[in-house]
């Protein structure tokens, strides 16, 4: 069948989609947003071509982003969405011949059944023969190269856009979990909301989340680290465009409280682990996966807050969507971790 038949992984970010395949590894990395007319719900774009969309539609078009914190906020565009990334990726010949390939989802950990049942559905309508969910922090667990089938304690921290999982593995499964919904896109609100408490500007979310990359940090270890970038919005009091400066003191007094709640879910994570494991995960280190584990310097804040040493995964924003095409080749070993929709959608 070629590559057509592969297996596929996916990574269903709130902020970014990714698509991972068994025999070409990392085949798509795009914004997980849609762009369609507002009165017949026609898709106009979808992924990077959408995102370009945000905040410069015309009136009869929106761009949005059909995954929330998450987890599928609307099912029809959730679909539509995967449906036309998977003929990205296996192009007019996978079509034509009718491959229907294995999907392998990557979800945040403590998903309701209504949400695992949306995701699995959604996976299926879009020509999959079969579906599995994988929890996030497992398959970033599996993706970042850790050896998660020995009786040893893991801890992940996976800080995607719209969910922070931080979980403890053991024996190829969860021990001990926590889902938040503070996570990347929480850091750009928080930035927007900075911008027009502080200066009377309002920005955009594209606007927040270039500051955050460019002059953002969980804290400064030194002045050297103060950089600065003009922001451009508009003047709330008198509506004309206006340039501001703002510098990486400002993005961590803006970041501090989504940044601390990730760092209290850690501490809370760690207080119910088995101590045992503790000992494991002091020895072995704290694994930081996602998008916004990349924060400048999260690391360090997270090593002085807990004492115990962090590392960020080399294939930070990658590890879920590798781990969820490594995982179709563990589904003996990941067994009961895993939903498959074979067993799921007939209960």
């Amino acid at each position: 069948m070629g590559r057509f038949s592969e297996d596929i992984g996916i990574d269903l970010g709130t902020a970014t989609f990714l698509i991972y395949s068994k025999t070409r590894g990392l085949v798509l990395q795009e914004p997980s947003v849609i762009a369609m007319a507002r009165d017949t719900k026609q898709v106009k774009a979808v992924g990077e071509e959408a995102y370009r969309m945000i905040g410069r539609t015309p009136g009869g078009i929106v761009a949005v982003r059909p995954i929330k914190d998450g987890v599928i906020a609307d099912e029809g565009l959730t679909e539509k969405m995967i449906t036309m990334f998977m003929r990205k990726v296996q192009g007019n010949a996978g079509r034509l011949f009718g491959f229907r390939p294995q999907l392998m989802v990557g979800v945040p950990s403590k998903v309701s059944d209504v949400e695992r049942r949306a995701v699995l559905r959604a996976a299926l309508n879009s020509n999959a023969k079969r579906a599995f969910l994988i929890e996030e922090p497992l398959a970033a667990a599996i993706g970042a190269g850790l050896r998660i089938a020995e009786p040893i304690g893991s801890m992940i921290v996976d800080i995607g856009g719209g969910s922070s999982d931080v979980a403890v593995i053991s024996l190829g499964g969860i021990v001990v979990s926590e889902s938040l919904r503070v996570a990347g896109n929480e850091f750009d609100e928080s930035i927007i909301r900075y911008v027009r408490r502080k200066h009377n500007v309002l920005i955009g979310e594209r606007t927040a989340e270039e500051i955050k990359m460019k002059v953002g940090a969980a804290m400064l270890i030194d002045d050297s680290e103060n950089l600065t970038a003009e922001v451009r919005g508009r003047d709330l009091v008198n509506g004309l465009p206006k340039t501001i400066t703002l510098d990486s003191r400002d993005v961590v007094e803006a970041l501090a409280e989504p940044v601390m709640k990730i760092v209290d879910g850690v501490k809370r994570v760690l207080e119910i682990t088995p101590p045992e494991l503790v000992s494991d995960i002091i020895d072995r280190g704290i694994v930081m996966t996602g998008g916004g584990s990349l924060l400048r310097n999260f690391d360090e804040l997270l090593r002085q807050s807990t004492g115990i040493p962090v590392a960020v995964a080399e294939n930070a924003i990658e590890a879920v969507a590798v781990g969820t095409g490594m995982a179709l080749e563990m589904i003996p070993v990941l067994g009961d971790s895993l939903v498959s929709s074979d067993n799921y959608l007939r209960r």
